[in-house]
């Protein structure tokens, strides 16, 4: 039994699991109500914070809204600083700078990609209280994007933006561990924004696209081929992301014919990982291709891509941050 199954299949474990969900769900309303009563800490920086977060457990697509976001945000004039967990990192130091040739094994896959495209400082600690108080020390930020962190309430955040898979959407809408809701789904009342990979499912909701059609070989990045070209070719194809199946489904809409291979989220590979003995094609994701560069062959290639928002989106959340700024004051 996986519990994909329990938590999207429809399996019979979940009914029996239920009871155990409104526990859970009991424990996260009140340790959010001891919060918002003052009982437990919290940091409210002197600066906008934007979390991204999703209510489900496992993979999203935050880094490439976070990527997008800050990108945006400096085109429209802020200085931005990035704060991720580092899930996967081995660092024993906290917090910590990542660069853009920082090793993804120390500090995680998703903060050096945070880092290679958003040309923003990034901070990791388990505690982003902490990676936020060393960005406003460290570097001239006047905004703060917080990659994950939605149910992280010690720190204090201005806007909220929950994003959704429009295929899984929130599983059987069960709490843990009869469903893969982090927290009710009264939760979606209280985030500002709503963002949904694809296809959009309420009035209420933005639609997030990816983009990405040209594909880098890990030896040299600087060479590259347009995936048109591989239509109809046999590939191997790699992902340690939450939901591998939308990468491998992806490759096979762009007319790819795909032999999928799944490993688990922030996966750290080995030669005998992404090596075949056919020597057929080996895709991968972006994210997977910042920990195979030292044991890629000339077969390994790697697919980026790129969010995108509509305008509205885009003009919804500054309207959002000029009301924060003008009125002074911060929302819990």
């Amino acid at each position: 039994m996986k519990w994909n199954d329990v938590w999207y299949g429809g399996h019979p474990v979940s009914l029996l699991l239920v009871p155990l969900a409104w526990l859970y769900c009991g424990l996260v309303r009140l340790r959010r109500q001891l919060y918002a009563w003052g009982l437990l800490a919290r940091y409210r920086p002197p600066v906008p914070v934007i979390i991204v977060g999703n209510l489900t457990v496992g993979g999203t697509g935050k880094t490439p809204l976070v990527i997008w976001l800050a990108q945006f945000l400096t085109q429209q004039g802020y200085q931005v600083g990035i704060v991720s967990r580092g899930y996967g990192g081995t660092s024993k130091i906290y917090p910590l700078s990542v660069t853009p040739t920082s090793d993804p094994h120390i500090v995680g896959d998703e903060p050096v990609l945070l880092a290679q495209h958003s040309h923003c400082p990034v901070v990791i600690a388990p505690k982003r209280t902490d990676a936020v108080k060393k960005l406003l020390t460290a570097f001239n930020c006047n905004l703060i994007l917080s990659d994950d962190g939605l149910q992280h309430y010690a720190l204090q955040r201005d806007i909220e933006i929950l994003l959704l898979d429009d295929v899984r959407r929130y599983s059987n809408r069960r709490c843990l561990p009869a469903g893969a809701l982090r927290e009710p789904m009264s939760r979606l009342q209280t985030v500002d924004f709503i963002v949904t990979k694809g296809a959009v499912g309420l009035k209420n909701e933005f639609s997030m696209h990816y983009e990405g059609q040209t594909l880098h070989a890990l030896q040299n990045a600087q060479t590259t081929q347009a995936i048109s070209l591989w239509r109809n070719r046999e590939v191997h194809a790699i992902a340690g992301i939450g939901h591998p199946e939308k990468f491998f489904n992806r490759l096979r809409d762009l007319g790819l014919k795909v032999i999928g291979h799944e490993f688990p989220d922030h996966y750290y590979y080995t030669a005998q990982d992404i090596t075949f003995a056919d020597n057929l094609p080996v895709i991968m994701t972006e994210k997977d291709a910042v920990k195979c560069r030292s044991i890629a062959g000339v077969q390994h290639w790697y697919l980026p891509i790129e969010a995108r928002l509509s305008v509205t989106f885009g003009e919804k959340l500054l309207q959002r941050l000029k009301r924060i700024e003008i009125n002074g004051q911060k929302t819990a």
